[in-house]
Order: structure tokens, then sequence, then C-alpha cells
């Protein structure tokens, strides 16, 4: 009963802000002020919603591997467990993140309107021959910038201590712009499960692996090369969660 109410003030908490927070960033669309300030901007109620969860929750977090980071392009392959790491990546990363999604969403008012402002990695997956032309095109073109492309290669949440098909788009993208892949493991689904309202106490822990070169490898292969990194941390971060 306590977590039950615990994750209603949270869910109470998330949208008194957002809507002021979102009202503020469409305001801002018409202040003269660079899409870096303005992402700057954006990504603070990211962070006020992994503060409040820590708060209200009691999700705390810790990362391994923070020298790991190249000071370089790069190519962020994630796993995925739930809309909290989807909120850590943009408000704690230290370069500015491009998420690929469906361009649709620049429809949505106040949200879509601001999203398309910071120039992501919007696509339209009518086709999908076209969707991968447009993230390698779009990619390359904010790795240019110096920004982080990141994907889930997953491509939905998976539930803890299950692997998905890992989909080779986002090495592509690194073969593509001949730049390395950061492979991030965690267990941020042993707290907040995929669509469960109710939020659990505990710690998550990111951990990022070393770089990994993407010269003289097909995408297959350093997709593979991610994928066993982080199936591998996996089960130091939850052993529980594997038989072997």
């Amino acid at each position: 009963m306590i977590l039950w109410l615990r994750s209603l003030i949270y869910l109470i908490f998330l949208a008194v802000t957002v809507i002021p927070y979102a009202i503020a960033c469409t305001i801002l669309l018409a202040v003269p002020m660079s899409r870096s300030a303005y992402y700057r901007f954006t990504v603070g109620w990211p962070r006020l919603a992994v503060w409040g969860a820590r708060w209200i929750c009691g999700i705390r977090w810790q990362v391994k591997g923070w020298e790991n980071l190249p000071d370089s392009a790069a190519v962020v392959l994630s796993k995925h467990q739930s809309a909290w790491e989807t909120l850590w990546f943009p408000a704690y990363m230290p370069r500015q993140l491009c998420f690929v999604y469906k361009s649709v969403l620049h429809w949505v008012p106040f949200f879509g309107w601001g999203l398309s402002y910071l120039r992501m990695i919007a696509i339209d997956r009518g086709d999908r021959r076209s969707s991968m032309q447009q993230v390698l095109a779009k990619g390359q073109a904010r790795l240019a910038d110096g920004r982080w492309p990141i994907l889930f290669p997953e491509g939905t949440r998976v539930p803890p201590g299950e692997v998905g098909r890992y989909q080779p788009g986002g090495a592509r993208l690194a073969v593509h712009g001949g730049v390395p892949v950061i492979p991030v493991a965690h267990n941020a689904g042993e707290v907040w499960a995929r669509n469960a309202f109710v939020k659990k106490p505990g710690l998550v822990t990111l951990s990022f692996g070393p770089a990994i070169p993407s010269e003289g490898l097909s995408p297959a292969e350093l997709n593979q090369k991610a994928q066993d990194w982080i199936e591998a941390e996996m089960r130091v971060l939850a052993p529980h969660r594997y038989r072997d």
C-alpha cells in the first residue's frame, strides 16, 4: 500500500511539473537562443523527474565506467528495460544526445514542437528501407555536430533477465560514420518495470563499457560485439535473473 501511494504521488508530481515546463519550452521557441542552450533547458525536466523518482519512490542510481566514455563522436547502444533510463540519459550524459523517433510526434502540441526544434533523428517509418537511410543521413549530421545518437538495439523494453533481438541499425550508423559504439547495461527494470504503475525503491546501476571501434567491422560484427558486452555485463548487474 505504501509503494502504491508513493507511486501515485510521483505520478502527480510528473503531471504537475511537466505541463508548466512544456509550456515554458514552447514559449522559449520564440526567444532567440541557440539549440544547445534550448537543449540544456529542456533536459531540466528529465533531471527533475529522476530527482523525483529518487526522493518520492526511493530509486537511487550509480554509474560504473564513466572513464570509458570517449571525448569524441560515438553512437550509444543501450539495454532498454523501462522509462527510467530514457529520462536519465538526456539529463546526465556529458554530451547532447539524439534519440530516434517517429516524426509524427512533432504534431503533438507543446512537446512535439519543442522536440522538433531540438533536431534529433526524426524518421518516417512508413518505408523500412527509407527509414534506415534517414537514420544514416540524419545520424551522420548529428555526429558532425558533436552529438551522440542513442539507440536501443532491442527496439522495445525487455523485462529483466530476457534478451530481445538486437537490431543492427545503431551499428550501421557507427560503421557509416566511422565512430565507435558505447555499450550500456543497466538494471532499471528491477525498480521501474515496463508499464508498471508501482515503482519499487532500489539502486539502479548503469554500466558503460569500453568504446568498441567500428573500423574493420561489418555492422553485424559490431552489433554482435556490443550485444556480447551488454549481455555479459547484465549477468554481473543482475545475476539472479540468469540461470547460466
